[in-house]
């Protein structure tokens, strides 16, 4: 029997920052740009970064990704659902 070697996803050079948005910023979010939450991409409840972060189906992730254009970084945002089986 082989052990599998755990691995962080988040430490990985192209995986950008994942934040977990707590219910108030999330409530804040969705309030600013006037949508729902399922108005923002999804993320599956069993995604490695979704594991490693701890969301679970309801939450919303804060992406940062560095830009090469611009002087800031640009946030990206996706929300957690369960996979249909």
């Amino acid at each position: 029997m082989t052990k599998k070697k755990k691995i962080d996803v988040l430490l990985h050079k192209f995986v950008p920052q994942h934040l977990l948005l707590t219910k108030e910023e999330s409530e804040d979010l969705l309030m600013k740009y006037k949508i729902e939450v399922t108005d923002l991409p999804q993320m599956f409840e069993k995604d490695p970064v979704a594991i490693a972060i701890g969301a679970k189906e309801g939450d919303i992730v804060r992406i940062i990704r560095d830009s090469n254009t611009t002087v800031t970084s640009v946030d990206y945002y996706r929300f957690v659902k369960k996979e249909k089986v």
